[in-house]
């Protein structure tokens, strides 16, 4: 049996996108496969850790969820640092938290690695019927962002 320390290979993800979208639960759920309703709003960078065995290879993630308040963006990006993964979440009943997606982009690509994979998360798909930001919108950004920084970007709508 492998220590808990015992891993082949080690990434850093970043969560990031405005206060309130649903990062830390995204952590929660995926880590401990637990849901709040009631969450407290994050103060600069809480850290969730999983190991996951991928074709026997033993990898460690590293997930940081960070603040998405204002007062806290100068202290968040340096913690793009080293990142291999980047999480830009926002709120589908939320289109303000939809438009700020591109300064996020930005903040990771002006501070974080150049081989650094970008996901666009569109949360709270439970919340269908108060959905503001539609699904071919966010396709859209993720086509033009993936073009414009030559970087590659997914698109999730649903998990």
């Amino acid at each position: 049996m492998k220590k808990d320390d015992d891993y082949d290979m080690n990434f850093k993800i970043i969560i990031v996108g405005d206060s309130g979208v649903g990062k830390s639960n995204m952590g929660t759920r995926y880590i401990n496969n637990e849901f709040q309703l009631d969450t407290r709003t994050t103060v600069g960078v809480e850290f969730f850790t999983k190991n996951i065995n991928i074709n026997k290879t033993n990898i460690r993630a590293h997930i940081w969820d960070t603040a998405g308040q204002e007062k806290f963006k100068a202290i968040t990006k340096s913690y793009y640092k080293g990142a291999k993964g980047a999480l830009v979440v926002y709120d589908i009943t939320r289109k303000e938290s939809f438009d700020n997606v591109d300064k996020w982009i930005s903040d990771l690509k002006a501070n974080g690695e150049n081989d650094l994979v970008i996901t666009l998360i569109g949360n709270k798909c439970d919340l269908e019927n108060e959905r503001k930001v539609n699904k071919e919108e966010a396709l859209e950004k993720a086509r033009l962002f993936s073009k414009f920084l030559n970087i590659y970007i997914n698109f999730i709508d649903k998990i």
